[in-house]
């Protein structure tokens, strides 16, 4: 008897920033190595990636800044909210990034906190940053698409 993975995808935490703030060129998916109260506290969603970033050290790559609060119901041995979090990957993907984060302007960003069958995972995105002028770009085009909704939403009213 086969057992099937029904729980998909429940995410945990956003990083709403990066997407503005970062031109995202690669999206990579990474488990996290979390303690027992780490986990109890990402699923009551307990998670803040603001000012987060990754960095590959000695051949393995941390996730560093991001802040998971402490679990309420812990009386001993609760987590360091701010603590460095190692972040599983590939041998092959963890050279990839090296490489690609020695060149002028990339970074590694986190996207995302999630469960994904059960255990936690982070999507981490190579990332570039953006000047003020490509902001400004988007914040245009964003308002443009709005006014557009907005009048044809008017003229079906209309008719």
């Amino acid at each position: 008897m086969t057992k099937t993975k029904g729980e998909g995808k429940k995410i945990v935490c956003r990083n709403k920033r990066a997407r503005f703030d970062y031109k995202i060129s690669e999206v990579y998916e990474a488990g996290l190595v979390l303690t027992g109260t780490e986990v109890k506290s990402l699923r009551q969603g307990r998670a803040n990636l603001t000012d987060s970033y990754a960095r590959v050290q000695e051949g393995e790559v941390w996730l560093i800044n991001s802040h998971i609060s402490p679990y309420p119901f812990a009386h001993h041995g609760n987590h360091d909210p701010e603590r460095r979090r190692k972040l599983l990957l590939h041998k092959r993907e963890i050279k990839k990034l090296y490489g690609r984060t020695q060149e002028r302007g990339m970074a590694l960003i986190p996207l995302s906190i999630y469960f994904k069958d059960g255990k936690a995972k982070v999507e981490l995105g190579l990332a570039e940053g953006k000047q003020t002028f490509d902001k400004r770009q988007a914040i245009k085009k964003r308002m443009a698409d709005r006014d557009m909704a907005r009048a044809l939403r008017q003229r079906w009213e209309r008719d």
